[in-house]
């Protein structure tokens, strides 16, 4: 700094500066404008060298002070004095405005630094608040993965409880199945222990299990067996059937086809459990004849027990037989991706209602019905799409439900005129392309209507053994 101080004082600046004033001022009346400008230009440039050789020896005497030396003489002399060399020259300002703007941009900047202070603490909050939410968060997730462990645990015990549940009712069923060889062998052990006043049938044993039956009780129960029966065969046909339908109507758009599927299904249904009770009858009979004896007649007998042991009834092998005899049938077509087996269920409860319908005095069954019939008011409704003049049915929807030879339950028709010609056309040539085309027989019985005369029952159904067939798996009757 005292270099520069010397170096400044050494080069008589400001004595030249002076000079030039003086010299100025005296010629400045006897020259022109431009020299005067050119003059005062001159000093200016000057008095600029000098100011910045000042402003040198300002900085260099401020940086030996250090850090923060100074700073309050620089703010009470130097910055003023800034302040009103660049303020304008007529506009008149006085110091204290300059120094009134210097105290207020020293405002702003404690007002910014509180701010600053303000926001960083309300960051701080923040960050806190983030910091105990993370927290929260990280405790709800265990209490989630707890929850999710505690359900995961429900549900293997629950399959460890329909395991079990399962076990107990096979170890029952083997029971059940025990307890009947256990029947025949006692019945073999008293026949073989007594004389039998028929030798050649003593040979043979048992095959059912001989449960305590009340004498009467099929005939006791007719009545209300009978009013059950109506009406579950009335909610078949405003239940399954619908959902039937509708599952049908996802694969096949022709809504004739579907309806001419569930009448088939029904008949075919009933002709199954009719033919299931004849032989399940015949077994029963040809059993209980051996030791028969009381005042009830055997037929009575026979009819008590298959009351009382309906749960013999194979069902599944009926249902079975019934899409097998679906899939031969012309009357319906369908395409290659539909199998019949998803109207199972409706199958499945159409044939235990027919098989219980048979152990009434008398039997219910299904009316006789045939495309082109005389439409009959007391036989059929028609359906909503009907032509209500036509005199013909075109196809059925539902099967009436008779007893002996009167309508208890109403079934339900489509009559179209002119509409019958041209689908007996279309079925003889689909009939024609067909690689198998049975033969309806329009001689058998009303139960029989669609079911090609071809076809030959089996009497050993093709299905899941019943407990009953189980249980006599090692009689001699079962062979015949």
């Amino acid at each position: 700094m005292a270099d520069s101080l010397r170096r400044l004082i050494n080069n008589e600046s400001c004595r030249i500066l002076q000079e030039k004033l003086e010299n100025w001022y005296k010629d400045y009346h006897i020259n022109s404008c431009d020299q005067n400008l050119n003059r005062c230009c001159e000093i200016i440039e000057m008095n600029s060298m000098i100011q910045g050789q000042l402003f040198t020896i300002l900085n260099q005497t401020a940086r030996e002070g250090g850090h923060y030396a100074g700073v309050e003489t620089i703010k009470s002399r130097l910055l003023p004095w800034l302040g009103t060399c660049f303020s304008s020259t007529t506009s008149g300002r006085p110091f204290e405005t300059s120094l009134s703007l210097i105290q207020e941009s020293i405002e702003k900047e404690r007002q910014l630094r509180e701010f600053a202070s303000t926001r960083k603490h309300e960051i701080q909050q923040l960050e806190k608040e983030l910091n105990s939410t993370h927290l929260q968060l990280n405790l709800v997730q265990q209490d989630l993965k707890a929850s999710q462990a505690q359900e995961e645990s429900a549900l293997r015990n629950l399959d460890r409880l329909n395991d079990y549940e399962q076990q107990v009712q096979i170890l029952k069923d083997e029971i059940t199945i025990l307890g009947a060889q256990k029947s025949v062998l006692h019945s073999r052990l008293a026949r073989s222990r007594s004389p039998s006043p028929r030798p050649c049938r003593s040979r043979s044993p048992s095959p059912l299990p001989l449960r305590s039956c009340s004498p009467g009780r099929a005939r006791l129960t007719n009545a209300a067996r009978h009013a059950h029966l109506v009406a579950r065969f009335s909610d078949i046909y405003a239940q399954e059937r619908l959902d039937a339908q509708t599952l049908l109507r996802t694969y096949i758009d022709d809504l004739e086809i579907v309806q001419r599927i569930i009448y088939v299904a029904a008949v075919e249904s009933f002709h199954a459990a009719k033919m299931a009770f004849r032989q399940f009858k015949t077994r029963v009979r040809k059993t209980l004849s051996l030791t028969h004896s009381g005042p009830e007649s055997l037929e009575d007998t026979v009819l008590d027990y298959i009351v009382r042991h309906e749960d013999l009834y194979d069902v599944q092998a009926s249902v079975n037989e019934v899409i097998r005899a679906m899939n031969i049938n012309p009357k319906i077509s369908f395409p290659p991706e539909v199998d019949f087996i998803m109207i199972s269920s409706l199958v499945r409860e159409l044939c235990r209602v027919a098989f219980s319908m048979q152990t009434l005095v008398p039997p219910l069954d299904i009316a006789f019905g045939a495309d082109g019939e005389l439409f009959n008011e007391s036989k059929y409704r028609r359906s909503y799409d009907s032509d209500f003049t036509a005199p013909l049915v075109v196809y059925h929807v539902w099967p009436a439900l008779m007893e002996n030879d009167s309508i208890i339950v109403k079934g339900e028709a489509v009559s179209k005129r002119g509409a019958l010609w041209s689908r007996r056309s279309r079925s003889k040539s689909r009939s024609r392309s067909r690689s198998m085309s049975p033969i309806l027989s329009h001689s058998a019985s009303p139960s029989r209507t669609l079911l090609p005369r071809s076809r030959s029952p089996s009497p050993i159904r093709s299905g899941s053994p019943s407990k009953w067939a189980y249980s006599v798996h090692n009689a001699s009757w079962f062979s015949h």
